[in-house]
């Protein structure tokens, strides 16, 4: 299938940058009283292996009952958003909004898809992909969404109606006073004709939360043990993964899932392009994630204080997953 144009890629995160913001990170979570660290750092070509391999745990339901979802709902979420344009916020490989593609070029609305991530050659490994499928308009955006929303959004600002997409759950890795920060850039960047379609994982039974970040496999440990091995190669640390066990447990009162890193005994590392040490006592904890989760009452608050109305939800039979369409007020 012949393109409609090249596509093309907006650079806003350089390696440079990325070096940056990762020794800023690091410097000031592993200086915190909760030692901890940014869960952006899993996501190196083994942290993306690992996680690929998590989607297909029997325990990790989140992807499959989203991509569920999104198979059913698609024709309606099409015919209430009818985009011009997708944005698609942490797209990666975007193998699920293909669902949503399909339904959009079936209502005749689509234009142009905007992957958004902070890894330029998945984007452009992306795009090539789906080039060869859907007839339209490509445009990468390489970044931050906590620092280059703005850029994308203008980038987009003669198009037509916009649809943002952010799927996967991943609004659950941001506290809530960052997805409040977060919901109101992004309903102050869009018009009354453009919407967001937002994936989250609802709450639900306690140990089936856990188990789903603390498979029997124990592919999620290694995934959170990688994230060291990470800070290891990129900042000449000797933080040891074999001195850590994953944890995984469920904050009631925050409701959502903590992954950490225990050590397993009193020792010191040391950061050596920080120049920083490390002290970790036997037990104590290194948080590497959050994900929280929600009840369809409380996103529904919470996008109505980030400036969004609540236009339409979808769920699974079991109600795990919630996927909702939501305008800005």
């Amino acid at each position: 299938m012949n393109l409609v144009r090249p596509p093309s890629v907006d650079v806003h995160l350089t390696p440079a940058d990325l070096y940056a913001q990762l020794a800023h990170d690091v410097r000031i979570g592993l200086t915190s009283s909760q030692k901890w660290i940014p869960a952006t750092w899993f996501y190196d070509d083994e942290g993306c292996r690992l996680f690929d391999e998590i989607t297909r745990l029997p325990e990790y339901y989140p992807t499959r009952t989203e991509r569920a979802i999104l198979a059913d709902a698609a024709d309606e979420i099409a015919a209430a958003a009818r985009p011009g344009t997708v944005i698609e916020l942490g797209a990666g490989t975007s193998e699920k909004t293909t669902l949503l593609l399909d339904a959009f070029l079936r209502v005749g609305s689509l234009a142009r898809f905007v992957p958004f991530d902070v890894a330029e050659a998945t984007l452009v490994d992306a795009m090539a992909r789906l080039g060869e499928r859907y007839p339209i308009e490509f445009h990468g955006v390489v970044g931050d969404f906590r620092r280059h929303l703005p850029e994308v959004f203008e980038a987009t600002a003669d198009d037509g109606p916009r649809l943002v997409v952010f799927l996967g759950g991943t609004i659950g890795n941001l506290n809530e006073t960052e997805r409040h920060a977060f919901f109101r850039e992004v309903a102050g960047c869009l018009r009354p004709e453009d919407s967001l379609l937002l994936g989250t994982d609802l709450v639900k039974d306690r140990d089936r939360l856990v188990r789903a970040y603390d498979d029997a496999a124990g592919v999620t440990a290694a995934f959170d043990r990688n994230v060291l091995r990470v800070l290891d190669r990129e900042l000449d640390a000797d933080l040891d993964p074999d001195r850590f066990d994953h944890v995984a447990l469920f904050d009631e009162t925050h409701q959502r899932i903590e992954m950490r890193l225990r050590a397993r005994d009193t020792h010191e590392a040391n950061v050596k392009a920080l120049d920083l040490g490390v002290h970790f006592e036997a037990g104590e904890d290194l948080l590497t994630e959050i994900s929280c989760k929600f009840t369809p009452e409380r996103l529904v608050d919470e996008l109505h204080r980030g400036g969004f109305e609540t236009v339409q939800t979808w769920t699974d039979p079991a109600s795990d997953f919630l996927v909702t369409l939501a305008r800005p007020e």
